[in-house]
Protein backbone atom coordinates (compact mmCIF):
# COMPACT_ATOMS: atom_id res chain seq x y z
CA UNK A 1 0.00 0.00 0.00
CA UNK A 2 2.80 2.40 0.75
CA UNK A 3 3.95 2.34 -2.97
CA UNK A 4 0.65 3.49 -4.42
CA UNK A 5 1.58 7.18 -4.40
CA UNK A 6 4.77 6.52 -6.33
CA UNK A 7 3.03 5.34 -9.51
CA UNK A 8 1.23 8.60 -10.30
CA UNK A 9 4.47 10.53 -9.66
CA UNK A 10 6.38 8.18 -11.99
CA UNK A 11 3.75 8.60 -14.68
CA UNK A 12 3.89 12.40 -14.35
CA UNK A 13 7.69 12.32 -14.53
CA UNK A 14 7.62 10.17 -17.69
CA UNK A 15 5.08 12.46 -19.31
CA UNK A 16 7.23 15.49 -18.43
CA UNK A 17 10.36 13.90 -19.92
CA UNK A 18 8.45 12.89 -23.03
CA UNK A 19 7.16 16.43 -23.36
CA UNK A 20 10.68 17.86 -23.04
CA UNK A 21 11.99 15.37 -25.59
CA UNK A 22 9.18 16.22 -27.99
CA UNK A 23 9.88 19.94 -27.48
CA UNK A 24 13.59 19.46 -28.27
CA UNK A 25 12.78 17.51 -31.43
CA UNK A 26 10.31 20.21 -32.40
CA UNK A 27 12.92 22.93 -31.84
CA UNK A 28 15.43 21.03 -33.97
CA UNK A 29 12.90 20.73 -36.78
CA UNK A 30 12.24 24.47 -36.62
CA UNK A 31 15.89 25.35 -37.33
CA UNK A 32 16.20 26.90 -40.77
CA UNK A 33 19.16 25.84 -42.86
CA UNK A 34 21.52 28.45 -44.24
CA UNK A 35 23.91 27.14 -46.89
CA UNK A 36 27.21 29.01 -46.99
CA UNK A 37 29.50 28.55 -49.99
CA UNK A 38 33.06 28.85 -48.72
CA UNK A 39 36.13 29.85 -50.74
CA UNK A 40 38.15 27.09 -49.01
CA UNK A 41 37.96 23.94 -46.93
CA UNK A 42 36.96 24.56 -43.26
CA UNK A 43 40.18 26.02 -41.85
CA UNK A 44 41.27 27.33 -38.45
CA UNK A 45 40.89 31.00 -39.30
CA UNK A 46 37.16 30.33 -39.82
CA UNK A 47 36.70 28.55 -36.46
CA UNK A 48 33.86 30.84 -35.38
CA UNK A 49 31.80 29.59 -38.34
CA UNK A 50 32.56 25.92 -37.61
CA UNK A 51 31.76 25.44 -33.91
CA UNK A 52 28.02 26.04 -33.65
CA UNK A 53 27.58 22.51 -32.31
CA UNK A 54 29.39 23.75 -29.19
CA UNK A 55 28.67 27.49 -29.08
CA UNK A 56 25.13 27.80 -30.56
CA UNK A 57 25.60 31.26 -32.10
CA UNK A 58 23.35 30.27 -35.01
CA UNK A 59 21.14 27.71 -33.27
CA UNK A 60 20.09 30.30 -30.70
CA UNK A 61 18.70 32.31 -33.62
CA UNK A 62 16.87 29.37 -35.14
CA UNK A 63 19.48 28.58 -37.77
CA UNK A 64 21.67 25.66 -38.76
CA UNK A 65 24.71 26.12 -41.01
CA UNK A 66 25.68 23.91 -43.93
CA UNK A 67 29.13 24.79 -45.31
CA UNK A 68 30.05 23.98 -48.92
CA UNK A 69 33.87 23.94 -49.41
CA UNK A 70 35.47 25.53 -52.46
CA UNK A 71 38.74 26.23 -54.20
CA UNK A 72 38.73 30.02 -54.35
CA UNK A 73 36.28 32.88 -54.21
CA UNK A 74 35.05 32.18 -57.73
CA UNK A 75 33.75 28.79 -56.59
CA UNK A 76 31.77 30.44 -53.81
CA UNK A 77 30.17 32.87 -56.26
CA UNK A 78 29.29 30.05 -58.68
CA UNK A 79 27.53 28.18 -55.88
CA UNK A 80 25.20 31.07 -55.07
CA UNK A 81 24.54 31.85 -58.74
CA UNK A 82 23.57 28.22 -59.35
CA UNK A 83 21.28 28.19 -56.31
CA UNK A 84 23.35 25.60 -54.43
CA UNK A 85 24.01 28.06 -51.60
CA UNK A 86 22.43 31.11 -50.00
CA UNK A 87 25.55 33.07 -49.04
CA UNK A 88 29.07 33.23 -50.50
CA UNK A 89 32.18 33.67 -48.32
CA UNK A 90 34.31 35.27 -51.01
CA UNK A 91 36.65 38.11 -51.97
CA UNK A 92 35.81 41.46 -53.65
CA UNK A 93 37.79 40.51 -56.76
CA UNK A 94 35.50 37.53 -57.37
CA UNK A 95 32.51 39.83 -56.87
CA UNK A 96 33.87 42.27 -59.46
CA UNK A 97 34.48 39.48 -61.97
CA UNK A 98 30.95 38.10 -61.54
CA UNK A 99 29.32 41.52 -61.80
CA UNK A 100 31.42 42.22 -64.88
CA UNK A 101 29.70 39.17 -66.42
CA UNK A 102 26.27 40.50 -65.49
CA UNK A 103 25.64 38.85 -62.12
CA UNK A 104 23.38 40.82 -59.78
CA UNK A 105 24.89 40.61 -56.31
CA UNK A 106 24.65 42.23 -52.89
CA UNK A 107 27.52 42.51 -50.39
CA UNK A 108 25.99 42.24 -46.91
CA UNK A 109 28.92 41.92 -44.45
CA UNK A 110 32.61 42.81 -44.31
CA UNK A 111 34.31 39.70 -42.91
CA UNK A 112 37.90 40.91 -43.14
CA UNK A 113 38.09 44.67 -43.79
CA UNK A 114 41.89 44.52 -43.71
CA UNK A 115 43.70 43.42 -46.87
CA UNK A 116 45.73 40.34 -45.91
CA UNK A 117 47.88 40.11 -49.06
CA UNK A 118 51.56 40.94 -49.18
CA UNK A 119 54.73 40.72 -51.26
CA UNK A 120 57.59 38.92 -49.49
CA UNK A 121 61.27 39.01 -50.44
CA UNK A 122 64.50 37.88 -48.80
CA UNK A 123 66.45 40.65 -47.09
CA UNK A 124 69.40 40.11 -49.44
CA UNK A 125 67.22 41.10 -52.42
CA UNK A 126 66.86 44.65 -51.03
CA UNK A 127 63.19 45.08 -52.00
CA UNK A 128 61.89 47.59 -49.47
CA UNK A 129 59.28 49.50 -51.50
CA UNK A 130 56.94 48.61 -54.39
CA UNK A 131 59.07 50.55 -56.87
CA UNK A 132 61.90 48.08 -56.19
CA UNK A 133 59.82 45.34 -57.83
CA UNK A 134 60.46 46.77 -61.30
CA UNK A 135 62.26 44.20 -63.44
CA UNK A 136 61.97 41.50 -60.78
CA UNK A 137 60.58 37.94 -60.94
CA UNK A 138 57.54 37.67 -58.68
CA UNK A 139 55.79 34.44 -57.75
CA UNK A 140 52.00 34.09 -57.58
CA UNK A 141 49.82 31.07 -56.76
CA UNK A 142 48.26 31.19 -60.21
CA UNK A 143 47.34 33.74 -62.85
CA UNK A 144 43.71 33.70 -61.64
CA UNK A 145 44.50 33.94 -57.92
CA UNK A 146 44.11 36.77 -55.45
CA UNK A 147 47.88 36.88 -55.13
CA UNK A 148 48.22 38.04 -58.76
CA UNK A 149 45.29 40.44 -58.51
CA UNK A 150 46.65 42.09 -55.38
CA UNK A 151 50.15 42.25 -56.84
CA UNK A 152 48.71 44.18 -59.79
CA UNK A 153 46.79 46.45 -57.43
CA UNK A 154 50.00 47.21 -55.52
CA UNK A 155 51.95 47.93 -58.70
CA UNK A 156 49.15 50.17 -59.94
CA UNK A 157 49.26 52.28 -56.79
CA UNK A 158 52.87 53.28 -57.50
CA UNK A 159 52.57 53.78 -61.24
CA UNK A 160 53.84 50.35 -62.35
CA UNK A 161 52.08 47.61 -64.34
CA UNK A 162 52.35 43.91 -65.07
CA UNK A 163 54.67 44.76 -67.98
CA UNK A 164 57.23 46.11 -65.51
CA UNK A 165 57.75 42.73 -63.77
CA UNK A 166 57.98 39.05 -64.66
CA UNK A 167 55.16 37.08 -63.03
CA UNK A 168 55.88 33.40 -62.32
CA UNK A 169 53.22 30.81 -61.43
CA UNK A 170 54.53 28.89 -58.41
CA UNK A 171 51.48 27.05 -57.06
CA UNK A 172 50.48 27.11 -53.40
CA UNK A 173 54.01 26.21 -52.27
CA UNK A 174 55.17 29.60 -53.42
CA UNK A 175 57.80 30.20 -50.74
CA UNK A 176 60.03 27.32 -51.88
CA UNK A 177 60.92 29.08 -55.18
CA UNK A 178 61.69 32.23 -53.18
CA UNK A 179 64.01 30.37 -50.80
CA UNK A 180 65.67 28.60 -53.75
CA UNK A 181 66.26 31.86 -55.66
CA UNK A 182 63.90 31.03 -58.53
CA UNK A 183 61.98 34.26 -57.89
CA UNK A 184 63.01 37.56 -56.32
CA UNK A 185 59.77 38.01 -54.39
CA UNK A 186 56.50 36.18 -53.94
CA UNK A 187 52.91 37.34 -53.50
CA UNK A 188 51.26 35.71 -50.50
CA UNK A 189 49.02 36.32 -47.47
CA UNK A 190 49.71 37.02 -43.81
CA UNK A 191 48.85 33.47 -42.73
CA UNK A 192 50.88 32.03 -45.62
CA UNK A 193 53.87 33.93 -44.28
CA UNK A 194 53.35 32.32 -40.86
CA UNK A 195 53.49 28.87 -42.45
CA UNK A 196 56.61 29.76 -44.43
CA UNK A 197 58.40 30.97 -41.30
CA UNK A 198 57.53 27.70 -39.59
CA UNK A 199 59.28 25.90 -42.46
CA UNK A 200 62.51 27.85 -42.18
CA UNK A 201 62.01 31.05 -44.14
CA UNK A 202 64.78 33.44 -43.09
CA UNK A 203 64.84 37.20 -42.68
CA UNK A 204 62.48 38.90 -45.12
CA UNK A 205 61.07 42.24 -46.19
CA UNK A 206 57.29 42.43 -46.39
CA UNK A 207 55.25 44.87 -48.47
CA UNK A 208 51.65 44.87 -47.21
CA UNK A 209 49.08 45.68 -49.89
CA UNK A 210 46.84 47.28 -47.25
CA UNK A 211 49.39 50.08 -46.85
CA UNK A 212 48.63 51.13 -50.45
CA UNK A 213 44.99 50.09 -51.05
CA UNK A 214 43.25 48.50 -48.09
CA UNK A 215 40.56 46.62 -49.99
CA UNK A 216 38.71 44.04 -47.85
CA UNK A 217 39.96 40.46 -48.15
CA UNK A 218 36.61 38.68 -47.73
CA UNK A 219 32.93 39.58 -47.62
CA UNK A 220 29.56 37.81 -47.41
CA UNK A 221 27.66 38.08 -50.70
CA UNK A 222 24.21 37.02 -51.87
CA UNK A 223 22.32 37.21 -55.14
CA UNK A 224 19.70 39.92 -55.50
CA UNK A 225 17.08 37.16 -55.58
CA UNK A 226 18.18 35.81 -52.20
CA UNK A 227 18.45 39.36 -50.86
CA UNK A 228 14.84 40.10 -51.85
CA UNK A 229 13.35 36.77 -50.74
CA UNK A 230 15.23 35.89 -47.52
CA UNK A 231 15.77 39.12 -45.61
CA UNK A 232 14.71 37.76 -42.22
CA UNK A 233 17.00 34.77 -42.64
CA UNK A 234 19.93 36.96 -43.70
CA UNK A 235 19.45 39.30 -40.75
CA UNK A 236 19.52 36.38 -38.30
CA UNK A 237 22.61 34.97 -40.00
CA UNK A 238 24.50 38.27 -39.86
CA UNK A 239 23.57 38.80 -36.20
CA UNK A 240 24.79 35.31 -35.36
CA UNK A 241 27.99 35.62 -37.36
CA UNK A 242 28.84 38.95 -35.74
CA UNK A 243 28.42 37.36 -32.29
CA UNK A 244 30.64 34.46 -33.32
CA UNK A 245 33.32 36.87 -34.58
CA UNK A 246 33.15 38.81 -31.30
CA UNK A 247 33.59 35.56 -29.40
CA UNK A 248 36.69 34.57 -31.39
CA UNK A 249 38.22 38.01 -30.80
CA UNK A 250 37.50 37.85 -27.07
CA UNK A 251 38.30 34.14 -26.57
CA UNK A 252 41.07 33.20 -29.06
CA UNK A 253 42.46 30.48 -26.78
CA UNK A 254 39.10 28.69 -26.62
CA UNK A 255 38.76 29.04 -30.39
CA UNK A 256 42.25 27.58 -30.88
CA UNK A 257 41.31 24.53 -28.82
CA UNK A 258 38.06 23.97 -30.70
CA UNK A 259 39.85 24.35 -34.04
CA UNK A 260 41.65 21.10 -33.27
CA UNK A 261 38.29 19.36 -33.57
CA UNK A 262 36.64 21.30 -36.38
CA UNK A 263 39.31 22.69 -38.76
CA UNK A 264 41.16 20.50 -41.24
CA UNK A 265 44.42 22.35 -40.51
CA UNK A 266 43.84 22.59 -36.77
CA UNK A 267 46.05 19.86 -35.30
CA UNK A 268 48.54 22.27 -33.68
CA UNK A 269 46.79 24.39 -31.02
CA UNK A 270 49.68 26.86 -30.76
CA UNK A 271 49.61 27.44 -34.52
CA UNK A 272 45.80 27.72 -34.41
CA UNK A 273 46.10 30.51 -31.87
CA UNK A 274 48.61 32.42 -33.98
CA UNK A 275 46.45 32.12 -37.12
CA UNK A 276 43.27 33.08 -35.24
CA UNK A 277 44.90 36.14 -33.66
CA UNK A 278 46.14 37.30 -37.07
CA UNK A 279 42.71 36.83 -38.59
CA UNK A 280 41.05 38.58 -35.64
CA UNK A 281 43.20 41.62 -36.38
CA UNK A 282 42.04 41.61 -39.99
CA UNK A 283 38.40 41.64 -38.79
CA UNK A 284 38.82 45.08 -37.25
CA UNK A 285 39.24 48.45 -38.96
CA UNK A 286 38.61 52.12 -38.18
CA UNK A 287 35.15 51.75 -39.71
CA UNK A 288 34.24 48.66 -37.66
CA UNK A 289 35.45 50.35 -34.47
CA UNK A 290 32.83 53.05 -35.05
CA UNK A 291 30.03 51.05 -36.65
CA UNK A 292 30.56 47.48 -35.41
CA UNK A 293 32.03 44.33 -36.91
CA UNK A 294 31.02 43.77 -40.52
CA UNK A 295 30.59 47.44 -41.40
CA UNK A 296 31.07 48.15 -45.09
CA UNK A 297 32.77 51.01 -46.92
CA UNK A 298 31.08 51.34 -50.32
CA UNK A 299 33.50 54.09 -51.44
CA UNK A 300 36.50 51.83 -50.84
CA UNK A 301 34.81 48.94 -52.64
CA UNK A 302 34.10 51.33 -55.52
CA UNK A 303 37.77 52.34 -55.62
CA UNK A 304 38.64 48.64 -55.81
CA UNK A 305 36.26 48.11 -58.73
CA UNK A 306 37.63 51.16 -60.55
CA UNK A 307 41.19 49.89 -60.01
CA UNK A 308 40.29 46.46 -61.40
CA UNK A 309 38.84 48.15 -64.49
CA UNK A 310 41.93 50.33 -64.89
CA UNK A 311 44.08 47.19 -64.71
CA UNK A 312 41.98 45.51 -67.41
CA UNK A 313 40.86 42.76 -65.01
CA UNK A 314 37.25 43.75 -65.72
CA UNK A 315 35.80 45.64 -68.69
CA UNK A 316 32.62 47.22 -67.32
CA UNK A 317 32.12 50.15 -64.99
CA UNK A 318 30.52 48.73 -61.83
CA UNK A 319 28.37 50.80 -59.48
CA UNK A 320 29.17 49.39 -56.04
CA UNK A 321 26.83 51.77 -54.21
CA UNK A 322 23.86 49.70 -55.40
CA UNK A 323 25.64 46.44 -54.57
CA UNK A 324 26.41 47.21 -50.92
CA UNK A 325 23.92 47.15 -48.04
CA UNK A 326 24.31 47.43 -44.27
CA UNK A 327 20.64 46.82 -43.46
CA UNK A 328 21.32 43.44 -41.83
CA UNK A 329 24.00 44.72 -39.47
CA UNK A 330 22.96 45.07 -35.81
CA UNK A 331 22.90 48.63 -34.52
CA UNK A 332 26.11 49.22 -32.53
CA UNK A 333 25.66 49.76 -28.81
Amino acid sequence: MKYKGILPIAVILLLFLASCSSKNVSQQKELKKVIVANWSQPISEQTNLLVDEKKHFFQDRGLTIDLIPGEGGGDAIKNILSGKADIAFTDPGSVYFAMNQGAKLKIIYNIYPQNVFNIVSLKKNHITRPEDLKGKRIGVYSLTSGTRQNLLVLLNQVGLSEKDVKIVETGLLNFAPLMQGQVDATAATDTGLVTAREKGLGMVNVLNVKDYLNLPSDVFVVTEKTYNEKKKLLKKFIEAYQKSAEWMIQQPEEAAKLAKQYAIDGKDEKRNLEIIQIRNESSISDVTKKEGLGALDSLLLQKGADTYMELGLIQKKINMKNAVTDEFLPTPN
